[in-house]
């Protein structure tokens, strides 16, 4: 292995290879649940590097976990305790190489932090909309690798439907150039969904073309309070035959996820949380091309068709941008709440839109029938489908002792009615090392036959992040 650590040095520099030291930052998982262990931590500087540490690597039969900002939840990106996985970061390749105002794309590396593009589409008077918890520190390479999803979706997709094209280091180190921003190239396989969503188990992403939009003249925030979950899918269908493409976001949020926000940061004003009739909020975002005045005329006919149907009972809008970041920042503290208030177990998933009424009814009875006292943190992107769908502890119990007796049984619990309701169990975080079996339970033998095949066929050495998203047998 020594040979192996002075050759990476040689191609990236002795400072750019970790070994001592503490590498919690790249060997700890971001719920601080997992703990590997790297032979190195790499940090290579351009696509080059990034090739030919896999080269090196690959001749010394090292395997190598991929990282971007470490801030995944299914445990894909960090080493596993034997000491002897590369951990390779793309921080560095952070760079930004360019916006084509024309084509309304940009080009940027893999390690560029999504806030950082963010903010630079926004200088160039355009908008990037992928928009998570994590933009702060998570980054486009690992955005693209887990297909991330976040509160847009409704209107722009998840991370793939936002991607024209990559630049991929393969398994064996050759360099794959696939930025050129076409939206028609209809030559052979579409080599890019093919990496996007792989959990850099296919190959590294070192670079995307992605798209960008014109920033609405306008953006509104309406919170509404609904009588049930059915009445919050009769909104979301109102919502979208009177916005159009102008709904960009539409949360659902249960009313004990609130009140741990109340509870835990009583400081964040939360509206009717008093109200024990209100089971549940939305979070409405209306995006206009016109001017404030067409959205909030359009966004105020909404609200009233609403309440004359029954479906929306009280509702504020913000009045302006700053009021509109606080009730974000209400929808987006849920899970720091959760955190605040003890371990638990976290559910990512999707059903259609039309039975998650039906589903949460079923499984939340089923839960309290076999689990008594169990609370359940239900909120989510209701717009797509997506519902984090958490288990919290009784209350006054031991939350470690909860989750050792408890998790395993509520995740059989929760993914088999998700398969009853014809759902996925992994919507937006993907599967790492947490939902390999789950993969394999739930998944069609033919699906996991064909997976199987392009991992062997992209990667027979089974180099890349090994033990990820299926195993390569």
């Amino acid at each position: 292995m020594s040979v192996l650590i002075e050759r990476l040095r040689g191609i990236v520099g002795a400072a750019n290879v970790l070994t001592d030291g503490d590498l919690t930052a790249w060997e700890q998982d971001w719920r601080k649940r997992s703990r590997g262990k790297a032979l190195a931590v790499v940090r290579p500087g351009n696509t080059q590097q990034v090739a030919d540490v896999v080269k090196a690597c690959a001749e010394a039969g090292t395997t190598i976990v991929p990282q971007g900002g470490n801030t995944g939840l299914a445990v894909g990106s960090i080493p596993d305790d034997s000491g002897t996985q590369v951990l390779l970061s793309l921080q560095r390749m952070n760079a930004i190489r360019g916006i084509d105002a024309a084509n309304l794309t940009v080009t940027v590396e893999a390690g560029c932090v999504l806030q950082a593009l963010q903010e630079a589409a926004r200088n160039a008077g355009f908008l990037f909309p992928l928009s998570l918890a994590a933009e702060g520190s998570c980054t486009i390479g690992g955005n693209l690798a887990t297909n991330a999803g976040g509160t847009q979706v409704v209107r722009y997709g998840n991370a793939r439907d936002l991607c024209l094209g990559l630049e991929v280091v393969t398994p064996q180190g050759e360099i794959w150039e696939g930025t050129s921003g076409l939206r028609k190239d209809n030559t052979g396989y579409d080599l890019r969904d093919l990496f996007v969503g792989s959990e850099g188990t296919l190959g590294i992403i070192t670079a995307a073309t992605l798209k960008l939009y014109p920033l609405p003249a306008a953006q509104l925030t309406a919170w509404a309070a609904v009588p049930s979950l059915d009445h919050a899918v009769t909104l979301l269908g109102l919502a979208h035959k009177r916005l159009g493409a102008g709904l960009t976001g539409f949360e659902v949020m249960g009313q004990f996820a609130l009140s741990l926000v109340a509870k835990h940061f009583p400081a964040l004003r939360v509206p009717f949380i008093d109200d024990e009739a209100v089971p549940y909020c939305v979070l409405l975002e209306n995006s206009d091309n016109e001017s404030e005045d067409h959205a909030r005329a359009r966004f105020e006919a909404l609200l009233e068709t609403a309440f004359e149907a029954g479906c929306v009972t009280d509702a504020v809008v913000a009045e302006n941008l700053t009021q509109a970041h606080q009730l974000w920042h209400v929808r987006e503290s849920i899970p720091l709440a959760q955190a605040e208030e003890g371990l638990n177990i976290k559910h990512d998933i999707s059903i259609a839109v039309s039975r998650i009424p039906s589903f949460v009814a079923e499984t939340d009875g089923l839960l309290q029938r076999e689990i008594p006292g169990v609370r359940l943190v239900n909120f989510g992107h209701l717009g797509d489908g997506n519902l984090h769908y958490n288990v919290q502890a009784p209350a006054g119990g031991d939350n470690g002792a909860f989750l050792r007796e408890y998790e395993d049984r509520i995740n059989t619990l929760v993914y088999d009615e998700v398969e009853k309701f014809e759902g996925s169990f992994s919507a937006e975080h993907g599967v790492g090392s947490l939902k390999v079996e789950k993969l394999e339970k739930h998944k069609s033998p033919v699906a996991l036959a064909m997976m199987r095949a392009i991992k062997r066929g992209l990667d027979p050495q089974n180099i890349l992040n090994p033990g990820r998203v299926i195993r390569n047998t």
